[in-house]
């Protein structure tokens, strides 16, 4: 039996125009954390912050030694590194008054590999 197509009416949906595509890396629930973790990124002063540790010789700073290279009130780079803190990017350590910040770079390769 031969079947004429050429005059049958086919909505736009019921014809593909491309192959399926390939399942993705991140399920729901990880595209929600890493969103989080990329809205603390996308502040100026802490990807500063971040270049600034990752660049000492140690990669740690004193949050003292932060307002004066920043240019920042002392309360504003003490509520950013609270935000990196707490979204996991830096570690801390108290030694005496002064606290000083790490990057944590298991986090950061996370990030690393999911753009790769």
């Amino acid at each position: 039996m031969y079947v004429n197509i050429r005059n049958m009416k086919f909505s736009r949906s019921a014809i593909p125009c491309c192959p399926p595509l390939l399942a993705g890396k991140l399920t729901p629930e990880e595209a929600v954390q890493l969103a989080a973790l990329f809205r603390v990124l996308s502040e100026p002063a802490r990807l500063q912050m971040l270049s600034l540790i990752a660049a000492q010789s140690n990669q740690e700073v004193c949050a003292c030694e932060l307002v004066e290279t920043l240019g920042l009130s002392q309360p504003t780079i003490s509520h950013h590194l609270k935000v990196m803190y707490e979204a996991g990017l830096l570690g801390k350590e108290r030694r005496g008054t002064w606290i000083y910040y790490r990057i944590l770079q298991d986090r950061l390769v996370v990030l690393r590999d999911v753009l790769a």
